[in-house]
Protein backbone atom coordinates (compact mmCIF):
# COMPACT_ATOMS: atom_id res chain seq x y z
CA UNK A 1 0.00 0.00 0.00
CA UNK A 2 2.86 2.49 0.50
CA UNK A 3 3.91 2.09 -3.08
CA UNK A 4 0.80 3.29 -4.21
CA UNK A 5 1.05 6.43 -1.52
CA UNK A 6 4.28 7.38 -2.88
CA UNK A 7 3.32 6.98 -6.51
CA UNK A 8 0.23 9.66 -6.03
CA UNK A 9 2.23 11.65 -3.78
CA UNK A 10 4.73 11.74 -6.79
CA UNK A 11 1.81 12.41 -9.17
CA UNK A 12 0.17 15.35 -7.02
CA UNK A 13 3.92 17.17 -6.78
CA UNK A 14 4.65 16.58 -10.31
CA UNK A 15 4.57 20.05 -12.56
CA UNK A 16 1.83 20.66 -14.45
CA UNK A 17 2.08 19.38 -18.36
CA UNK A 18 2.84 22.14 -20.90
CA UNK A 19 0.00 20.87 -23.51
CA UNK A 20 -2.65 21.73 -20.65
CA UNK A 21 -2.72 25.19 -21.21
CA UNK A 22 -3.81 24.49 -25.39
CA UNK A 23 -6.59 22.44 -24.43
CA UNK A 24 -8.80 25.14 -24.46
CA UNK A 25 -8.01 25.09 -28.46
CA UNK A 26 -9.71 21.81 -28.64
CA UNK A 27 -12.61 21.81 -26.94
CA UNK A 28 -13.52 25.24 -28.91
CA UNK A 29 -13.26 23.01 -32.39
CA UNK A 30 -14.80 20.39 -30.66
CA UNK A 31 -17.94 22.75 -29.54
CA UNK A 32 -17.78 24.17 -33.55
CA UNK A 33 -17.92 20.31 -34.80
CA UNK A 34 -20.94 19.60 -32.55
CA UNK A 35 -22.72 22.10 -35.33
CA UNK A 36 -21.39 19.48 -37.80
CA UNK A 37 -23.46 16.58 -35.77
CA UNK A 38 -26.60 18.06 -35.68
CA UNK A 39 -26.46 18.73 -39.39
CA UNK A 40 -25.88 14.94 -39.94
CA UNK A 41 -28.84 14.18 -37.26
CA UNK A 42 -31.06 15.92 -39.50
CA UNK A 43 -30.18 14.03 -42.79
CA UNK A 44 -30.04 10.59 -40.51
CA UNK A 45 -34.41 12.05 -39.34
CA UNK A 46 -35.27 12.76 -42.81
CA UNK A 47 -33.98 9.58 -44.51
CA UNK A 48 -35.55 7.60 -41.37
CA UNK A 49 -39.16 9.41 -42.14
CA UNK A 50 -38.80 8.82 -46.42
CA UNK A 51 -38.07 5.09 -45.84
CA UNK A 52 -40.98 4.99 -43.26
CA UNK A 53 -43.16 6.88 -45.57
CA UNK A 54 -41.99 4.29 -48.47
CA UNK A 55 -42.78 1.79 -46.28
CA UNK A 56 -46.46 2.30 -45.21
CA UNK A 57 -46.84 3.03 -49.04
CA UNK A 58 -45.83 -0.40 -49.57
CA UNK A 59 -47.78 -1.85 -47.32
CA UNK A 60 -50.76 -0.20 -48.09
CA UNK A 61 -50.79 -0.93 -51.73
CA UNK A 62 -49.24 -4.21 -52.60
CA UNK A 63 -48.46 -5.08 -56.59
CA UNK A 64 -50.50 -8.20 -56.70
CA UNK A 65 -52.00 -10.90 -54.43
CA UNK A 66 -49.93 -13.58 -52.79
CA UNK A 67 -51.49 -17.46 -52.83
CA UNK A 68 -50.14 -19.12 -49.62
CA UNK A 69 -49.33 -22.93 -49.73
CA UNK A 70 -50.50 -25.32 -47.51
CA UNK A 71 -47.96 -26.58 -44.78
CA UNK A 72 -50.97 -29.06 -43.67
CA UNK A 73 -49.12 -31.88 -41.57
CA UNK A 74 -52.25 -34.83 -42.62
CA UNK A 75 -52.06 -33.92 -46.40
CA UNK A 76 -49.91 -35.94 -48.89
CA UNK A 77 -46.56 -37.30 -47.79
CA UNK A 78 -43.29 -34.94 -49.44
CA UNK A 79 -41.63 -37.19 -51.95
CA UNK A 80 -38.15 -35.64 -50.15
CA UNK A 81 -39.40 -36.28 -46.99
CA UNK A 82 -36.91 -38.85 -44.69
CA UNK A 83 -39.86 -41.37 -44.37
CA UNK A 84 -40.52 -41.44 -48.25
CA UNK A 85 -36.69 -41.83 -48.50
CA UNK A 86 -36.32 -44.95 -46.51
CA UNK A 87 -38.97 -46.95 -48.30
CA UNK A 88 -42.05 -46.16 -45.73
CA UNK A 89 -45.21 -46.22 -47.17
Amino acid sequence: MNDLDTVLMRLAQAPLPAGLAAIDEGVLARVAAGATYRVRRGVGIASVSAALVMGVAGAVMPSSQAAATSLAPLGPMSPLSPAALLGAE
